[in-house]
């Protein structure tokens, strides 16, 4: 029996206590430390952690695996308050209530945004077009709630556009933190695609931690490149390949359409009999050469 060591990489706290296949995805039994005292949600007062473990055990969405989907698997706690016998549900440190994913998987799939929109990341994901909306939103929310920590080193970022619709004008732009290009993680969240957009994102960073940014990837627009210059004065731009490409793409697209029409009206219909090999692309077969063997496993193609 074979023997494979799987890396994962866990929020602090979060430990792995058995690992299960199923199907085409992984399956990861998770635990994590549960608090002695809990305040009620119901009456607010605080005593001694009184808690009740459901047998049932609750799914939830992380990263993929080697290509395929892996979720956590953990059992649902809670805390009945011993006055007013209020019972609540113990959240994990590693989602938000009432999601069956985790806050990673929030962030991949806002990353997965970048150069796509909705339909094609819920399509490629396996969730539906209004999950990867709800995530956004949560995302959009939880930016302008939370602040940056003052103490992070920011050395390289991103600051990219997201179209959520195809064909529709709704677009947040993104800022990510890339200076462990082995663990991106989005820090700021802003609607719109403009230079006002830009400038909201990178001001979630502090004046410190803006000066500290050597480098930042943005597309070729003008808008972004304005922001970045005017609060990341240390910085120098840094094109992505990505872009590069996809604006190659587009001009090679351009000039496809325009020659189109003009070489289908060039084309004449009639019927193929009588073509040789030659005049439709296909090489005619050098004189005697046998392909009978050809195709055969281990044998040369």
């Amino acid at each position: 029996m074979a023997t494979i060591t799987i890396d994962v990489d866990l929020p602090a706290g979060v430990t792995i206590t058995a690992y299960q296949r199923h199907g085409d995805g992984h399956g990861f039994e998770v635990s994590w430390p549960w608090p002695d005292r809990c305040r009620c949600d119901h009456c607010r007062r605080e005593d001694d952690a009184h808690l009740e473990v459901r047998e049932a055990v609750q799914v939830v969405r992380d990263l993929d695996l080697w290509g395929q989907p892996s979720f956590w698997i953990y059992q649902p706690v809670f805390h009945r308050c011993p006055y007013c016998h209020h019972r609540q549900h113990l959240l994990p440190p590693f989602k938000r209530r009432d999601t069956s994913y985790t806050y990673r998987f929030e962030q991949h799939v806002l990353r997965s945004l970048i150069g796509s929109n909705e339909e094609e990341v819920a399509r490629r994901l396996g969730i539906s077009a209004e999950t990867v909306g709800l995530i956004v939103r949560n995302q959009l929310a939880d930016t302008q709630a939370k602040a940056i920590d003052p103490q992070r080193v920011v050395q390289d970022v991103g600051i990219d556009e997201l179209s959520l619709k195809k064909r529709h004008k709704l677009y947040v732009t993104i800022l990510t933190d890339l200076t462990n290009p082995g663990r991106p993680e989005v820090l700021a969240v802003a609607e719109g695609r403009d230079e006002a957009a830009g400038r909201e994102c990178l001001e979630k960073l502090s004046e410190a931690q803006r000066r500290q940014v050597q480098t930042y990837r943005a597309d070729m627009g003008p808008a972004f490149h304005a922001a970045c210059r005017g609060l990341l004065p240390q910085a120098r731009a840094v094109v992505d390949r990505f872009h590069v490409a996809k604006k190659f793409n587009e001009v090679v697209d351009r000039e496809r359409k325009k020659n189109h029409a003009g070489l289908q009206a060039e084309a004449h219909e009639g019927a193929a009999e009588g073509v040789s090999l030659v005049d439709v692309g296909v090489p005619a077969e050098p004189p005697g050469s046998d392909r009978g063997g050809e195709g055969r496993a281990g044998g040369a193609v």
